[in-house]
């Protein structure tokens, strides 16, 4: 094995932290692997990793050699992109929520794939904090503004908000045509994850965002949960459009305060700062910046055309 192949595995090592799950990734027995390292450390003269029965660790001599390893792995596949076609390849990991991947990327992957034919995907989805460099994932894609996490962020566009509740509860409760007209109103509460409080209900007023507590029966930590019980009529909720789009369709929810919404929520892309923007993970986060701009553009559409409803 060539001197940056070997450089490439213990990137992939100290990332990984472990010889078995390095050696799977990169198609190589733990046999090769472990030799490859050990002749890596009698080369440099130095132990580069404290080894463990389940996990391996750099020593402080490892750690700067992964940090120089890891920049000149990223100057050479830029080096090697800009010599030959210039056509992304390998194998791009990314994480993702799964109602966000299968309204927006999943539908358009087959055209994403039919024009990088030498680019593959891993996908992985859920919500939860990701330890991107731990886990060898190239990105994550979250909703909503990232904590100060050390990574670099790519601003992806924005998700329209919606308030929703079910005609039931409406019927009971009566429709507001301002925030001011929810006394009587209850909401599903909803915990933040970042903060453990309850989070308020949000409303746009006079070019200002007005936030608003209403009492609620049950408060619950998941989206999904949230959204179910929005439907069984138990209170006003918040979320993307996108999630209720097939209930607002059949008139399963209702928008309630349509000229008050919520503010837009944040898309963002997250990923390491000691690697470069490859070629493969730029035109991915191109790729999904585009296509959340037509989602944005169809989004002002349709406050257009209820705003000419209401003309008429």
């Amino acid at each position: 094995m060539d001197r940056f192949e070997a450089m490439r595995l213990f990137v992939r090592l100290v990332e990984r932290r472990s010889f078995t799950l390095a050696a799977t990734d990169l198609d190589l027995p733990r046999s090769t692997a472990s030799e490859v390292i050990k002749n890596l450390e009698s080369h440099l003269g130095v132990r580069l990793l404290d080894r463990t029965t389940r996990h391996v660790t750099p020593t402080l001599d490892g750690e700067e050699y992964y940090r120089r390893c890891a920049a000149i792995l990223s100057e050479l596949e830029e080096a090697e992109a800009a010599l030959r076609d210039a056509r992304p390849r390998g194998l791009l990991r990314i994480d993702a929520h799964p109602l966000l991947t299968r309204t927006f990327l999943l539908p358009h992957l087959p055209d994403f794939l039919a024009r990088y034919p030498l680019l593959d995907l891993r996908i992985g989805q859920g919500d939860r904090w990701v330890d991107l460099v731990r886990e060898g994932i190239d990105c994550v894609i979250r909703a909503g503004e990232p904590e100060d996490s050390g990574m670099i962020r790519r601003r992806l566009g924005s998700i329209e908000e919606i308030t929703v509740a079910s005609p039931g509860y409406l019927a009971r409760r009566g429709v507001p045509n301002t925030p001011d007209e929810l006394d009587g109103h209850q909401m599903i509460g909803f915990i933040s994850s970042r903060t453990g409080e309850v989070m308020p209900l949000e409303f746009s007023e006079d070019g200002r965002l007005r936030h608003v507590v209403l009492p609620s029966r049950v408060t619950v930590n998941n989206s999904d949960t949230m959204a179910d019980l929005a439907r069984l009529g138990l209170g006003l909720v918040q979320a993307p459009r996108y999630r209720f789009a097939q209930d607002l369709a059949d008139g399963v929810l209702v928008e309630v305060l349509p000229e008050h919404p919520p503010s837009p929520t944040p898309l963002t892309a997250l990923y390491p700062q000691n690697r470069q923007l490859t070629l493969r993970l730029r035109v991915f986060l191109d790729w999904i910046a585009d296509i959340l701009g037509s989602a944005k553009l169809s989004a002002v559409r349709r406050r257009a055309a209820r705003a000419r409803t209401r003309a008429v």
